[in-house]
């Protein structure tokens, strides 16, 4: 596994739009509509990388302790299936289904979004706020696999607790580090 770091996404930009095929709920989904109305968690993820497998427990206990507060998760797959079959949708489904995805689990099959958000690698997160404006792009925390240091959010908590008090954005923000995406 190539270790990749994300790739710079300003803050103060505005989301790009999108929408999307969720593969829990075969329905097409878009950036509006998932939104959370305080805030929104936008992440590059797949199901085979080692470095997503980490952190699926705490991606699912993260947005099941902010949702409730306003903020939605949306989780997005763009690698290209042909040549890594694990992360077609169908997989993609059972994935979701498996780890309890409380957020949608959307497939960039074209790659269009992952593109527009320069995203880099697995998992790579962007948090937004109410009108979906960049105020963190980062890692979730410090630890990695094999590392021995225990997976906490506390980076995107840390982006989301200020952002929920109304705070100024942090401004010492970690690059994600992962797989990097599958590109056609």
């Amino acid at each position: 596994m190539a270790l990749t770091p994300s790739n710079p996404f300003p803050l103060g930009t505005k989301a790009p739009d999108f929408t999307l095929p969720d593969t829990v709920s075969d329905r097409e989904l878009s950036l509006n509509q998932v939104k959370g109305s305080r805030g929104t968690v936008v992440f590059f993820i797949c199901n085979h990388c080692p470095f997503v497998i980490h952190v699926n427990e705490a991606l699912v206990q993260l947005a099941n302790d902010y949702t409730n507060k306003g903020i939605g998760f949306i989780a997005i797959s763009s690698n290209d299936v042909e040549n890594y079959p694990q992360d077609a949708p169908e997989f993609m489904k059972t994935h979701a289904v498996e780890h309890h995805y409380p957020f949608p689990y959307l497939y960039d099959e074209s790659q269009a979004v992952a593109k527009a958000y320069d995203a880099a690698c697995t998992p790579d997160f962007y948090v937004f706020d109410k009108d979906l404006t960049s105020v963190y792009h980062g890692q979730l925390d410090d630890s990695r696999p094999g590392n021995e240091i225990a997976v906490s959010g506390s980076s995107i908590r840390e982006a989301l607790n200020g952002l929920l008090l109304g705070e100024k954005p942090i401004t010492n923000q970690k690059n994600s580090l992962g797989c990097g995406i599958k590109w056609k």
